[in-house]
């Protein structure tokens, strides 16, 4: 019967503190995407946002906060109470940032912690038909003899076509013309219209220009060939390339101090959500592999990534200020 001399304060204490991860969540959740509305970030995180809300009978809010390249609603996500109420939706952006813009006050280990990594959507290599290459080699043999060099779009600096672009330029030891613009459908559009000459494109837009001829797909960017272009080579393997990667690839992330057991019921529900036929399909239809990973895998994963892109950044001189 010891345990009545416990302090009142104690036991006044800890049961607020159970009770309250045990009822989690008891009011309307908010998913932070630092991009406007429209776009890959924003339909994986409403289509994630719907299902959990059916799941837990809880409102799932999606905020756009927008600007500097992602960085000011991840600055936003960083500084929010970390008590899982406030989620962020990332992507390669996350990863990259830092090293772009080193005056940024939050880092993607440092400031925050894993729920869950849901998949990866693979870039195309696409050409556009004047260009005399009909392979990852030949278009290599190509940039290295061409003057003026070779010219790819992107849909801006830092996102995922500039790195595809800048990783090959680094690892084939060619030289290219980075050609950025505002997004990625003006970059599409001097593409098809022949005033540039390459881009790595998200796959699924690729694939509609490539079958209709508009196009020429050369390879993909991830280490793996993609499923729905079992086909098409990877760049890694078709321009002997070993540790070529790139991809666009999406997680859920909190702030560091999120507790233990709301990471984990968040975990439970991203499992549940990706496992869903209809989720699949739509993830599908916007061109991601699904590749599941936990809250541990994840933390790696983004870890890795900003390693890597550090390196590649600093070598390539690249600056976005």
């Amino acid at each position: 019967m010891r345990f009545l001399h416990l302090p009142l304060a104690c036991l006044l204490t800890a049961a607020p503190l159970a009770a309250a991860h045990a009822a989690y969540p008891d009011k309307p959740i908010k998913i932070v995407v630092p991009f406007s509305a429209g776009g890959i970030v924003d339909s994986v995180a409403r289509l994630v946002g719907e299902k959990l809300t059916k799941q837990h009978g809880q409102t799932v809010i999606v905020e756009n906060r927008t600007g500097a390249g992602g960085a000011i609603g991840t600055d936003y996500a960083a500084r929010a109470p970390a008590d899982g109420y406030t989620l962020l939706l990332v992507s390669p952006s996350h990863a990259v940032t830092t090293s772009l813009q080193p005056r940024v006050t939050w880092d993607p280990v440092e400031s925050f912690r894993a729920i869950a990594g849901f998949g990866i959507v693979p870039n195309v290599i696409v050409v556009h038909p004047s260009v005399p290459a009909q392979n990852m080699a030949q278009l290599i043999e190509l940039a290295k003899k061409k003057d003026p060099p070779l010219t790819y779009s992107t849909a801006g600096i830092g996102t995922s076509n500039h790195l595809s672009g800048e990783l090959l330029a680094q690892e084939a030891q060619i030289p290219l013309t980075h050609i950025p613009y505002k997004g990625q459908s003006d970059a599409l559009n001097d593409l098809l219209g022949g005033r540039v000459d390459l881009m790595p494109l998200t796959a699924a837009l690729a694939m509609q220009h490539v079958k209709a001829g508009k196009l020429r797909a050369l390879a993909v960017t991830t280490s793996e060939r993609a499923k729905a272009l079992p086909d098409l080579p990877t760049v890694a393997e078709s321009a002997n390339l070993p540790n070529y990667s790139v991809g666009t690839w999406f997680g859920l992330v909190a702030p560091k101090a999120t507790p233990d057991e709301i990471v984990n019921q968040l975990y439970t529900d991203m499992q549940a959500i990706l496992a869903m036929p209809d989720v699949q399909e739509k993830f599908n239809m916007l061109g991601m592999e699904l590749n599941p990973q936990s809250p541990q895998e994840f933390d790696k994963f983004v870890a890795a990534e900003q390693s890597k892109w550090a390196q590649v950044i600093k070598q390539a001189n690249i600056e976005n200020n």
